[in-house]
């Protein structure tokens, strides 16, 4: 059972610094930041680039894991990507997690120009993405022609400091998603069922991730691979559920997440007058004493 956090990349450094290192001292297991431009009501404020963030966060701590939650194609090409995430690699001496989705129709989607692309755009795309970002991080040079995306004797020299690569937590809940889950990646991420946000109950939640798991253990059954080493990762937030209300809501929100399988449960850290707005030191308890109750 792991207990992770997401840091918002929307303060100067003098100042996020002191908030990495503060999730360290918390004792999570990873501190993720979201990859994208800009984001929902993020939009009109500060708003910092997610790599050049996590290298910084790598320089301020020593144990904490570090990733992203999640890169998508919307911006990002997998030959600059790759170069940029062994280098983080590198830094954070082996640290990083790469959080990786198909993207959607935010900010990112029409940012440098272009028209936001369809559902089935975006999965086509997210198809050769993984797995050209896959060869570019475990192969010294790669030549590579597709549809969306090419590589042309790329080099990538000396890879990883984790090997093959560093891990991916490939966050998808349709087929052709958790197809390349289960075939590409070390761990999945859901963030629930977005329709059951605002009007469904947390049972109602609890059963849709029920089916999303049985789903991802049908795609890796496909290819022979068994699905229980993986790890699941549920990105906390999006559901019906009011976790962080209090210790006793949240050990009962981990308590059944666990239970249907979960092994990393991701909270935000808090930002006042924001979506992500909590109690700081019932937040504190959480993180320090949460999963003491569960073991």
């Amino acid at each position: 059972m792991r207990l992770s956090t997401v840091i918002l990349p929307i303060h100067r450094w003098a100042e996020g610094q002191k908030i990495w290192r503060r999730a360290e001292d918390l004792g999570f297991h990873t501190a993720y930041t979201y990859d994208h431009l800009s984001w929902r009501s993020f939009r009109d404020g500060p708003w910092f680039g997610a790599i050049p963030t996590l290298t910084a966060a790598a320089g301020a701590t020593e144990r904490m894991r570090l990733g992203t939650l999640v890169t998508s194609p919307n911006f990002r090409h997998p030959v600059t990507l790759a170069k940029d995430l062994i280098s983080l690699d590198d830094i954070s001496g082996g640290r990083v997690t790469l959080g990786i989705g198909a993207g959607g129709n935010g900010f990112d989607a029409t940012a440098l120009g272009q028209e936001a692309w369809t559902p089935k755009e975006r999965a086509d795309r997210f198809a050769e993405f993984v797995p050209l970002l896959d060869r570019l991080l475990t192969e010294d040079a790669v030549s590579a022609r597709g549809t969306f995306y090419s590589a042309d004797e790329a080099r990538n020299i000396p890879g990883c400091v984790q090997r093959p690569r560093l891990p991916f937590a490939v966050a998808a809940t349709g087929p052709r998603g958790l197809k390349l889950a289960a075939r590409h990646g070390q761990a999945w991420v859901t963030t629930g069922d977005p329709k059951l946000f605002e009007t469904g109950t947390p049972e109602q939640s609890l059963e849709a991730l029920r089916g999303q798991l049985a789903k991802l253990g049908k795609a890796c059954a496909e290819i022979g691979r068994d699905v229980e080493p993986m790890e699941k990762v549920l990105l906390t937030g999006f559901t019906p559920d009011r976790p962080l209300d209090s210790l006793d809501a949240f050990v009962d929100f981990a308590g059944k997440h666990f239970e249907l399988g979960f092994t990393e449960l991701v909270v935000h850290m808090p930002i006042a007058d924001s979506v992500f707005a909590a109690d700081e030191s019932v937040f504190e308890k959480i993180a320090t004493g949460a999963l003491d109750q569960l073991r």
